[in-house]
């Protein structure tokens, strides 16, 4: 065990004692995962599962503060992305823990409670909003992602408490909204003030340390035609096919952002790290009309290290120049809306003193050492560490088929993650007794 979980803390707590306590609350962290899956906190929605986290806070003895985000006050700054819904009764929910003396670095455990729609129910094998337990796996949208890592925070600190310990630092417990789609919720929790020596967000990334993040834009196109009916097709401009076009266009710019010779040196060792998605498209009135509108929704990813207004610039500057070479284009009115995602990747440096920290106490319970992640993805982190001048990282539970169908979380893992996080605060924060 690492020698700071030795000897300190009322009665003199060392790691076998935090693993103990941590192994002692596996029952009750499962269960409170399950109470949290069958929240559906999709977006809009996370209401009820926001009030079950304030109860968890207020059990834990923390003080809670529940915030709404203000959007007046935060749409200007840069970090900031277009919002998809009003923020009217949707809160952020945090809970304080203050020390009797501060010894220890201060720390934020943040994760975010809303959860991607569930697709289909008829394809899952269960209810997606009811939680199951199968062969060590809890199933259920939203069980991975990332709802095991915020149950593993609370039961982390809650181990240290049953221990008659308590972090010798401020800790801030985060549960946010919008990270699936704009990360303004942990923007907000920065902006309120929230800020420490170090962050972790226990994303499902299999117990790796992130080192970098990819940028991500969310672009919506609309393009107007004119419509015809189909004994003269020639006669009309057909808008679905004029947004298929404009879509092969910016395939090509991510492929541009993808060349192995412009690729960040963080992702050198993939052969497309900026993913390119057609998430959605919606188009046509009638089947044998020419289609007048067709509106499509994209996700783009981009490097670390460009600003989101540039790959925006980008974007725009692409779809412009397709209108204007395509024939085919011709005569099409087309709109560029960003809304959504526009977050700028960031890169976290591998010696940093949290990332030393966290991967002692994955090795204390794993026994192995920790490996490191370049995610193709987005997460809040970045509100850390270009925003918040606070170093950050993930670390987080196993877990497969997220945004899918039957999501699942390896419940051994969620475990494993809980004890990684006690040990982890035990030398973070150091320990003091709490009472």
């Amino acid at each position: 065990m690492p020698a700071h979980t030795k000897g300190v803390g009322k009665g003199g707590i060392d790691g076998p004692s935090i693993l103990g306590a941590v192994a002692g609350l596996r029952a009750e962290g499962e269960a409170f995962l399950a109470d949290l899956v069958r929240c559906a906190s999709l977006l809009g929605a996370e209401g009820p599962a926001q009030e079950r986290m304030a109860r968890a806070f207020a059990d834990l003895g923390l003080e809670v503060d529940r915030f709404t985000i203000d959007e007046g006050a935060l749409k200007g700054l840069r970090g900031w992305s277009p919002s998809l819904a009003s923020y009217q009764g949707r809160e952020n929910v945090v809970g304080i823990h203050r020390p009797r003396a501060v010894k220890g670095r201060s720390l934020i455990l943040n994760g975010h409670i809303d959860v991607v729609p569930e697709g289909p129910a008829e394809l899952w094998t269960d209810p997606p909003f009811t939680p199951v337990i199968r062969d060590g796996w809890m199933y259920g949208r939203g069980a991975g992602d990332m709802k095991a890592g915020i149950a593993a925070y609370v039961m982390a600190f809650k181990a240290l408490k049953s221990l008659g310990v308590q972090p010798a630092a401020p800790v801030y417990l985060q549960s946010v909204v919008e990270e699936e789609c704009t990360g303004n919720g942990a923007f907000a929790c920065l902006h309120r003030g929230y800020t420490a020596d170090a962050a972790v967000i226990p994303e499902p990334f299999d117990h790796t340390l992130m080192t970098a993040q990819v940028g991500v834009l969310w672009v919506r196109i609309e393009t107007t035609g004119r419509p015809a009916h189909v004994l003269d097709t020639g006669a009309g401009l057909n808008a679905i096919e004029a947004a298929y076009r404009i879509v092969t266009h910016l395939k090509a710019l991510v492929a541009a952002w993808n060349h192995p010779d412009g690729r960040h040196p963080a992702y050198a060792a993939y052969e497309n790290p900026y993913n390119f998605n057609l998430g959605r498209i919606e188009g046509g009135e009638w089947t044998s009309s020419v289609p007048t509108r067709c509106r499509v929704d994209l996700r783009l990813g981009f490097p670390p290290g460009r600003a989101a207004s540039a790959a925006s610039e980008e974007v725009e500057q692409t779809v412009m120049e397709a209108v204007r070479d395509e024939p085919d284009l011709a005569g099409i009115g087309v709109r560029v809306e960003f809304r959504g995602f526009q977050s700028e990747g960031c890169t976290i440096d591998p010696d940093e003193p949290v990332m030393a920290a966290l991967a002692r106490a994955h090795e204390a319970v794993r026994g192995e050492p920790a490996r490191t992640l370049a995610a193709t993805c987005t997460t809040d982190v970045r509100s850390f560490v270009l925003y918040g001048n606070t170093p950050a990282t993930c670390y987080g539970p196993k877990a497969e088929r997220i945004h899918g169908i039957d999501e699942r979380v390896s419940l051994d893992s969620v475990a494993d993650v809980t004890a990684v996080l006690a040990l982890f605060m035990a030398e973070w924060c150091g320990l003091e007794a709490s009472t």
